[in-house]
């Protein structure tokens, strides 16, 4: 593994793996799959405007908010450009969660005219 994927997550870190919009729907929200979905942006960003069935918990913030994040079901994380996202799923496998999914950012959730709530 090399340094940036072990600092940032990848394809190659155990555990994570990325999950593009459409699949993220067809997989979690069409059939109503249990999942945790995690927004790792600021408080401010997720006030603008979030994925519907969101929770946010900042990057910043969530390695002492973990116990807030259930490992009993899937966890699918974004934030904005799918940068901060890629380190909280680091963080999350490190802790011990082994579902862990990166649907990127919202900003391609947005341009594919996926819905957003405000």
């Amino acid at each position: 593994m090399n340094l940036l994927s072990r600092l940032f997550g990848g394809p190659d870190t155990p555990g994570h793996a990325r999950l593009r919009p459409e699949e993220y729907t067809a997989q979690y929200v069409d059939v109503k799959t249990p999942h945790t979905l995690l927004d790792v942006r600021t408080a401010e960003e997720f006030g603008s405007g979030y994925i519907p069935g969101a929770v946010n918990i900042s990057l910043q913030d969530l390695p002492q908010k973990l116990k807030r994040v259930s490992t009993a079901k899937p966890v699918v994380i974004y934030c904005r450009s799918g940068n901060r996202s890629a380190t909280a799923a680091r963080l999350l496998l490190e802790a011990g969660y082994t579902n862990v999914y990166d649907l990127g950012g919202i900003i391609e959730w947005q341009r594919m005219g996926l819905p957003v709530k405000r």
